[in-house]
């Protein structure tokens, strides 16, 4: 075998070349094979598993924020103790049009009520909107299943109402049906309190993603909002629409200043903090939980890599003799392990994206709604997460290569051959 090139790029193709045929199946190496095999195979299991649940953990976060964001407020400004409601709205609302950040403000009145339909009743929010000023805050009436949300302005017949698609599913209403709404704080006789009856025509279905809202709230005018919960003309909420979902916070503290001492302002962060939290701790949890996986993989490397060195001290001796550096035989036992991790992060990359995509895309992971909120599992993997989990998996591989390599430099030419 001739000396190798001293020169520094003839070198590392050297170290190359002899790294690439050592990681070369032999039969009397079968079972350093087998462990590299298994070593790649581990990189690529733990790489494909992590981007697959940080795709679900992604889907999960964003689908959740989209349809919360979608449905409720950025900002809301409400009553910090239950009373008569907000009756200064109008001021209110011109008032945060000139907040900066905030983009629409809406007024709202939210009330309970029950929804009599020709299969069964059922409890529900009832939100009372000026639907302009709703179109604008929210998304949830941009693009209903049918029905038109211009219908809420209709003044002729009925009072016009917009439900929740699961709602309307199981109280079996229809689109342009009439429906009963029972408001039970009603209107107020010499006899006491009496449950109001009002009958509304449903002009609109809407599916927000989200099963609590599809199943649990309906849309009407404000003002037929406010005649069915028997109240003046107030609200109990403003809510806010801002430009940037992370300035929520300071948003909500200049609204709160804007609202005076008896309204307080929450941001959509505060509402879902513990979603948020869990979401967060899920993650967390993934990649501690299968970075485990990674360990092995490193363990199985270390292992071939040690029963390596112990098959090839005659050639190491001989390369060394030949002229090879000890920091040369180092960096071709580091290039092994740096290999098996490149391969096995590449196969882990393909197929945890082609996983992810397939699951998507045929919804493959189907959900109980009223557990989940959510009918499939959505994946949704993020091009940051296909960068560092497969250079974190090479580096671990890399960390696994230092003791063998060093071993392997420590072995004396003229021991190893003494008995050749």
């Amino acid at each position: 075998m001739p000396a190798p090139d001293r020169r520094p790029n003839n070198g590392v193709r050297f170290e190359f070349f002899v790294a690439r045929r050592y990681l070369s199946a032999k039969r009397k190496e079968a079972a350093i094979s087998a462990i590299t095999a298994i070593s790649i195979l581990g990189v690529a299991a733990g790489v494909a598993a992590l981007i697959v649940a940080l795709a679900i953990n992604n889907g999960f976060r964003n689908t959740l924020q989209r349809n919360l964001l979608g449905a409720t407020a950025h900002v809301s400004v409400l009553e910090k103790e239950p009373g008569p409601g907000i009756a200064n709205w109008r001021e209110l609302i011109v008032a945060f049009h000139k907040t900066p950040g905030v983009l629409a403000a809406s007024p709202v009145l939210y009330g309970a009520v029950f929804f009599s339909g020709p299969m069964q009743s059922r409890g529900a929010i009832l939100k009372g909107i000026d639907v302009t000023a709703e179109l604008q805050a929210s998304d949830t009436l941009k693009t209903l299943k049918s029905g038109s949300a211009a219908r809420l302005r209709e003044t002729d017949g009925l009072p016009a109402i917009i439900l929740g698609a699961r709602l309307a599913q199981e109280t079996g209403m229809l689109q342009d049906s009439v429906v009963t709404v029972i408001s039970p704080q009603g209107e107020l006789t010499p006899f006491g309190p009496r449950p109001s009856y009002r009958r509304f025509r449903v002009v609109g279905i809407f599916e927000s993603g989200f099963y609590e809202f599809d199943a649990g709230w309906a849309y009407t005018s404000l003002k037929a909002a406010q005649e069915t919960l028997s109240v003046d003309d107030v609200v109990n909420q403003i809510e806010l629409r801002i430009a940037d979902l992370n300035r929520a916070p300071e948003v909500a503290k200049a609204a709160e200043a804007l609202a005076g001492p008896k309204l307080a302002a929450t941001n959509w962060q505060e509402q879902n903090r513990q979603l948020l939290n869990a979401l967060k701790m899920e993650r967390i949890v993934s990649v501690v939980t299968i970075g485990l996986i990674e360990i092995v993989a490193a363990l199985n490397i270390f292992i071939a890599l040690v029963m390596m060195v112990m098959e090839k001290r005659r050639d190491i001796a001989v390369l060394m003799s030949m002229g090879a550096r000890r920091e040369q035989i180092v960096r071709i036992f580091m290039l092994q392990g740096v290999l098996i991790g490149v391969a096995g992060s590449a196969i882990g990359v393909a197929a945890g994206r082609a996983l992810c995509l397939i699951g998507d895309k045929y919804k493959l992971l189907r959900l109980d709604e009223q557990v989940y909120a959510l009918s499939y599992v959505p994946f949704e993997p993020r091009i940051t997460d296909t960068l560092w989990v497969p250079a974190a998996a090479i580096l671990v591989s890399f960390l696994a290569t230092i003791y063998p390599a060093r071993s392997a430099a420590r072995v004396a030419p003229v021991e190893a051959l003494r008995y050749e």
